[in-house]
């Protein structure tokens, strides 16, 4: 083994829990006031600013950032507790979440102090919405392929090429992105990719929806054509963002977020078979509590990690791998259960239309934050395996 595979114990602290009741009475009172149904996530009002904004002001948006950005200094774990109960109530966090999650943690570690005063403060009051600019046309998951390049110019680079598969584009002011700086190497195929931070409703940038089979519009074409980048938005070493990138993955891929984006079904099905399911219901469910439990114990572990100081990168990978496949699977699994339950249950009507929606998106749960055979590579290299 190149690396020691670990997922330490962690106990959520009282803290969390006192937090989680604060997060729980807040999310309540936002869904009374018809802010959002918890029971429709293929909702259209997914982009809330008003929302996003008193989220900003309960502290809970860079959490664990300095004070000095606007930040609150607060654990990994207790972030982890807001995550994970936004998610479960189906909240609508499109807005500030990629912020919130890893493109602030990028601009702590790389950004210029001017910058860091100027943006870090306005994701904390739930303000910006940022996107993510990896993929391109044409090359899959790979991201050594990135044609996309940033020539240097008098004071800035101009950026010419195209990303794809870029969710929230459409209403995101930031993007952090990686482009071409360099031709890769016979003996580094990693070298010559920079990360920058873009300005996005600039001139220059093209920003074309992309259809989803759910009717939905969350991914992007964004075309860049002669856009200008200045000097100071140059995140880390030029030719050097690689390194870059895979540790911002750590926080990308290991949240609850990656087996919880369909779990709604499963509470509903909960709720339809009721206080005395049959055997067959009881043992399902009893089957798939179990297995989201024992993701969950590793996802906080990873946030535990992540507390400490440390980046873990294929402990990250697995979680993703493991949780994107079962919240793809959970659906169709969750299917075969309802067809036992009674057509007088008060919510089969929600049920069904939550399977609907729920297994036209599963497809994308393995394709988003890097695909199962991206993941898999990273865990065997991770482990010598490779």
């Amino acid at each position: 083994m190149t690396a020691a595979l670990r997922f330490d114990p962690i106990r959520l602290p009282e803290k969390c829990e006192q937090l989680r009741k604060e997060v729980r009475a807040f999310l309540a009172e936002e869904i009374a006031a018809g802010t959002f149904d918890p029971h429709a996530p293929n909702r259209e009002d997914n982009d809330a600013p008003e929302f996003s904004r008193r989220v900003g002001a309960k502290g809970w948006l860079g959490m664990t950032w300095p004070k000095k950005y606007g930040g609150q200094e607060r654990s990994f774990l207790e972030r982890y507790v807001v995550t994970e109960e936004m998610r479960v109530a189906n909240a609508p966090t499109r807005r500030f979440f990629v912020a919130d999650r890893q493109s602030g943690p990028v601009l702590l570690k790389y950004a210029p102090e001017h910058i860091k005063m100027d943006i870090l403060p306005r994701i904390c009051r739930g303000e910006v919405c940022f996107a993510i600019g990896m993929s391109e046309p044409n090359s899959g998951s790979d991201l050594f392929a990135a044609k996309t390049r940033a020539t240097k110019t008098d004071d800035g680079y101009l950026i010419n090429g195209t990303k794809i598969w870029t969710s929230s584009a459409h209403i995101a002011d930031y993007m952090i992105a990686i482009f071409r700086t360099s031709p890769p190497t016979k003996e580094n195929r990693r070298h010559g990719l920079t990360q920058f931070l873009v300005k996005m409703k600039q001139p220059g940038i093209q920003v074309n929806p992309i259809g989803q089979i759910t009717g939905q519009f969350e991914f992007n074409e964004v075309v860049f054509t002669d856009y200008f980048v200045p000097d100071d938005h140059v995140l880390g070493e030029v030719d050097g963002a690689w390194k870059q990138a895979t540790s911002e993955l750590a926080y990308e891929r290991s949240g609850p977020e990656r087996f919880l984006e369909t779990y709604y079904v499963l509470t509903e099905l909960v709720r339809a078979v009721g206080k005395n399911p049959d055997t067959r219901s009881a043992e399902g469910i009893g089957r798939l509590v179990a297995q989201v439990h024992t993701m969950r114990r590793m996802s906080v572990s990873v946030a535990g990690m992540l507390q400490a100081g440390k980046e873990p990168v294929v402990e990250a990978s697995i979680v993703k791998d493991i949780g994107t496949v079962w919240e793809q699977q959970l659906p169709h699994r969750v299917r075969d259960l309802a067809a036992f339950v009674e057509e007088t249950a008060t919510n089969r009507e929600t049920l069904e239309k939550q399977l609907d929606f729920a297994i036209k998106t599963a497809p994308k749960l393995t394709i988003q934050g890097g695909t199962t055979e991206v993941l898999r590579g990273i865990i065997a290299r991770g482990l010598g395996l490779r």
